[in-house]
């Protein structure tokens, strides 16, 4: 009995009875060995590109360490290889300046830059602008290049009352520099003793050509200057007097949009838009008023000859100023001569109602207030009388015919306008 039981208890447990183990087909074996593969692989590209990454990351990290901080002895010797330019930009740190020369191989690195540059009041100072150095020079020698004056190019000053032509003055005949040869001066720059100008030729072919957004044409003058055609005094007075800089290394289409786009600038925020609106007129308008009364009066009266302008504007008389005569012929003369009265152009207020095509110069701030704000009064006639430049205004004809008389008599006119 004993042995029964123990028998019994000690059976195998039975089998798990179930369906047959699939077999898999050819096919199926195939396209588990293609599955392995592309896992295998896959594995093998992320590896891959995880290794590109680290060591990326650690060459960069080098590059950016070395290029900041260094090593021992990490300068340039010697007088350099190539004449370079770069710009420093407003509100640029020494470690941005720094970072600037280290992007043209200037110093070898930012840190060796700032090192020489500490305490240095002159790089703390520096104008923003576009400065000649050389590739390759020690990080001192740098910064002797920068705080020299001479280095300096690309520097162009306007005057008050320039026009885009040379103009010659009838009496003396000198020639005053106009806007564009102004450009072209200030873009010449010596690279390893190679001179490099912007020509005067160039910068008019694209004033004329090209179309007015490229040349960043304000708005509230893209109708006039289109209407001016292919003629490169389309652009007159949009480049405002003043200083500014510009890249020797561009292009005249690039000068022109720069120069044109921060004068744009500088006139709305001096409130012309605002105030050309409150007048009923375009900032363009207001523009061509001020050139006009920039080029006609001192400063003294430049409010008087602004009300003289508006007053005649309103009763649609012709303005008959000698001055928009004598601009397309580039000259300079107080007085014109029947013939050049007869011209047709279309800046002749003789002949041509209203105001000229264009601006005949660049305004100053001055002008351009008088323009905004004239004095009040009820003139239409003005004529300088004396060599002091007395200026005597009329509202009476008969008046200023006596007037003329009196300048006639003290050889300010040799004929009445």
């Amino acid at each position: 009995m004993t042995e029964d039981w123990r028998s019994s208890t000690e059976r195998a447990e039975p089998l798990a009875v179930g369906p047959p183990r699939h077999r898999m087909t050819r096919r199926e074996r195939a396209r588990e060995a293609r599955y392995r593969r592309r896992r295998r692989v896959a594995a093998m590209v992320a590896l891959s590109v995880l290794i590109v990454v680290v060591v990326g990351a650690v060459f960069l990290g080098s590059r950016l360490w070395h290029s900041f901080f260094g090593g021992a002895g990490d300068d340039y010797a010697g007088d350099g290889l190539h004449d370079v330019v770069i710009q420093v930009h407003d509100g640029d740190s020494t470690t941005a300046i720094g970072q600037t020369l280290r992007d043209h191989d200037v110093v070898a690195t930012v840190k060796a830059f700032v090192d020489a540059a500490n305490g240095n009041d002159a790089i703390s100072a520096i104008q923003p602008g576009f400065y000649k150095v050389r590739t390759e020079i020690p990080a001192a020698a740098a910064v002797e290049r920068l705080v020299d004056p001479a280095n300096r190019v690309g520097k162009l000053v306007i005057p008050e009352g320039r026009q885009l032509d040379d103009v010659r003055d009838v009496k003396t005949n000198a020639v005053t520099d106009g806007i564009l040869t102004l450009i072209s001066n200030a873009s010449c720059v010596d690279l390893d003793g190679e001179q490099h100008c912007v020509p005067v030729t160039d910068l008019r072919n694209a004033a004329g050509a090209l179309p007015p957004a490229a040349l960043d044409v304000p708005s509230w003058a893209v109708d006039p200057v289109r209407a001016m055609g292919s003629d490169h005094r389309r652009l007159e007075g949009l480049i405002a007097p003043g200083t500014w800089n510009i890249d020797p290394s561009a292009q005249p289409q690039a000068i022109l949009s720069t120069l044109i786009s921060a004068s744009a600038d500088t006139y709305r925020q001096s409130g012309l838009l605002d105030t050309a609106t409150a007048m009923n007129m375009t900032p363009y308008q207001v523009l061509t008023v001020a050139s006009l009364v920039q080029r006609e009066s001192t400063p003294q009266d430049f409010a008087k000859v602004a009300r003289v302008i508006y007053n005649r504007l309103a009763e649609n008389r012709t303005l008959e100023f000698d001055s928009t005569v004598n601009y397309p012929l580039d000259r300079i003369e107080v007085a014109t001569t029947d013939a050049d009265r007869a011209q047709h152009t279309p800046w002749n207020t003789y002949l041509r109602p209203g105001l000229p095509a264009t601006p005949i110069c660049s305004p100053g701030r001055p002008a351009l207030a008088a323009a905004e704000q004239p004095a009040p009064g009820d003139w239409l006639y003005f004529v300088t009388v004396d060599m002091q430049g007395t200026t005597l205004f009329t509202r009476e004809y008969e008046q200023h015919l006596a007037n003329i008389e009196l300048a006639k008599r003290n050889g300010v006119l040799d004929s009445a306008r």
